[in-house]
């Protein structure tokens, strides 16, 4: 357990951060950030905090990709929980 709070945890910020990177980036332009990269860490448990902090700073808001995939994403991590902890809880 406390495995996984570690994970989610180091996950959460480095959505945030990379997000936060980008967006400064954007700004200077610097070297950005591959929406690849971000969509990686959306899959791998960082959708919910990366979503709420593009709607908290405004970016990449008018990208379908992410405005509709990142809610997709958090659906689907949703529903596979569900089903896991409906296994676990018949065991």
């Amino acid at each position: 357990m406390k495995f996984l709070v570690a994970y989610f945890l180091i996950i959460f910020i480095l959505s945030i951060f990379y997000t936060v990177i980008d967006k400064v980036h954007s700004k200077n332009s610097n070297s950005r950030v591959p929406e690849k990269v971000l969509i990686y860490f959306a899959f791998l448990g960082g959708a919910i905090p990366m979503y709420i902090t593009m709607k908290i700073i405004r970016h990449k808001t008018l990208h379908n990709k992410f405005m509709i995939g990142l809610p997709l994403i958090i659906l689907f991590q949703m529903i596979i929980l569900i089903l896991i902890l409906k296994a676990v809880s018949n065991t």
